[in-house]
């Protein structure tokens, strides 16, 4: 990896490897939505995907989450503008908008603990979907975030 690469290149411009030292491991991605197609909003959930190990915040199964987890959110440097509803924690948020990464950030704190200490991570909140029926899923919305307009 480039020495501080997310100070010097655009997300368009990062490796495989480099984008995934990236990422915060907030788990804030790994979180249900519920989109209203008639007022554009986005209704976020304390529920986390089943691959999520909720104390690591990271999936459980990565490599095959796609697979597993069909409509799991696949973030990419051409995708970006789509995922509006990142909070503006996030890195690939930042290095997006030209934000220096925040001093918690993984690659600045040199691991994800204090991260976690400073309550960024879902790791506090979040619930398995394995844990919660369907029919309780509504009751479980955190933030309403507009979306569309």
């Amino acid at each position: 990896m480039r020495e501080r690469f997310w100070e010097h290149y655009t997300l368009e411009e990062l490796d495989d490897e480099e984008w995934e030292a990236l990422c915060d491991g907030c788990g804030q991605c790994c979180l249900l939505k519920f989109h209203d197609e008639e007022s554009g909003d986005l209704a976020v959930l304390n529920v986390a995907c089943e691959l999520l190990d909720t104390h690591s915040c990271r999936c459980s199964d990565y490599a095959n989450r796609f697979e597993k987890v069909p409509d799991c959110t696949q973030l990419t440097p051409e995708r970006i503008e789509d995922f509006r509803w990142l909070p503006k924690s996030c890195a690939y948020r930042r290095v997006a908008e030209w934000r220096r990464l925040a001093a918690w950030h993984p690659l600045i704190a040199g691991g994800p603990e204090r991260m976690h200490r400073k309550g960024i991570s879902v790791r506090s909140f979040a619930v398995s979907k394995r844990e919660v029926p369907e029919e309780e899923l509504e009751d479980h919305i955190i933030a309403i975030l507009p979306i569309d307009g």
